[in-house]
């Protein structure tokens, strides 16, 4: 009878422990491990991750990272992290939530425009995906690269067109330069190359010019008249006398990109730059901003005139006065002058 007893006890205790585990089991990688509020998180892994920093990052999304810790060791993914951006859902167990960091990688949506310099254009990219901005600075400077596929350091901006790109958060800086090539190549279609062709101008003088149109006018229904003045002054060996390339030239000689110049002076005009088209007949070495693509394609698809000069409206703001000859233009720029000294504008 005592025997007996004993080997109820014995078996009740292992049937307590069976149940104790198959208890932890269940709840190491199937009970809800989560404990923030809202419907997603997103987890972003870095290349040089390890169990213990994600597991520091995690920690304020989950329950017990000690559990995690112990399903990740259980399924071998602690031995193969995987970098990227990840979305964990409310209410996901370990088991889950280490198949979704396993399998489930996102693309994430890097947007970029109008950046002035290689060096904007980088800090810009950086804060939207794993790179930092020297990382991508090297990789988009690299000498190599540039010379392989026809640029320089001065005209490396040429290269990148404002849009909105899905890749993934943990892209290497060069095959996120790769990606831009691409699109590059694929922009300069066929039809882009004959067009820019015509124009006698090489799809890389056609960005630069677009790039003095982008700082010219915001208005993309007279971009193309604007157009259509700089490519008549190129026509006839004009300099083209671009204020935005004069205020271009005098951020960089002051190596200050926030500057704000709103009016450009006639000592301006002096300014000793190869950017400075007061000085230097035909276009810059290199553009002065990432100009939109309506800029781009506004030159190809330039307005047909005899117009060569303009200059801001004081009555209709955010356009143009223009004009056949230097007399006509210099009557609507005498108004644009007073309307300036009016404004207190001098600098």
């Amino acid at each position: 009878m005592y025997r007996r007893k004993i080997i109820v006890l014995i078996s009740l205790i292992g049937v307590g422990i069976g149940l104790f585990f198959i208890f932890r089991f269940y709840q190491i990688f199937f009970w809800s491990n989560t404990i923030f509020e809202n419907k997603n998180s997103f987890v972003f892994i870095d290349r040089d991750d390890d169990i213990d920093s994600l597991t520091i990052e995690l920690k304020s999304l989950l329950k017990s990272t000690d559990d995690f810790i112990l399903a990740a060791e259980k399924k071998g993914y602690n031995k193969r992290i995987l970098p990227g951006k990840y979305r964990i859902k409310k209410g996901m167990g370990n088991n889950e939530i280490i198949n979704t960091l396993r399998s489930q990688r996102l693309t994430t949506t890097v947007v970029f425009n109008n950046q002035e310099r290689i060096e904007d254009l980088v800090g810009r990219i950086a804060i939207q995906i794993e790179a930092d901005s020297l990382e991508l600075l090297n990789a988009f400077q690299d000498p190599v690269f540039l010379t392989e596929n026809g640029f320089t350091k001065v005209d490396a901006l040429t290269m990148y067109l404002p849009n909105s790109y899905d890749v993934f958060w943990d892209i290497t800086p060069q095959d996120f330069r790769k990606r831009m090539l691409d699109y590059h190549n694929l922009f300069w279609s066929e039809k882009r190359m004959d067009k820019a062709k015509d124009l006698n101008l090489s799809p890389k003088d056609v960005y630069i010019l677009a790039s003095i149109l982008q700082k010219e006018t915001l208005q993309t229904n007279e971009q193309h008249r604007i157009s259509g003045v700089y490519l008549n002054r190129l026509k006839i060996g004009m300099k083209l006398q671009a204020d935005p390339t004069v205020i271009f030239a005098l951020k960089k000689e002051s190596d200050d990109f926030q500057r704000i110049i709103k009016r450009v002076l006639y000592k301006d005009l002096r300014t000793k730059s190869p950017y400075n088209t007061y000085r230097h007949k035909g276009l810059p070495p290199g553009p002065i901003t990432m100009p939109d693509l309506s800029a781009i394609d506004a030159v190809l698809d330039y307005e047909k005139h005899n117009y060569l000069y303009f200059v801001a409206s004081t009555t209709n703001p955010g356009y143009h006065l223009f004009a056949k000859n230097l007399r006509e233009h210099n009557k609507n720029k005498k108004v644009y002058t007073s309307w300036l000294r009016k404004q207190n504008i001098y600098r």
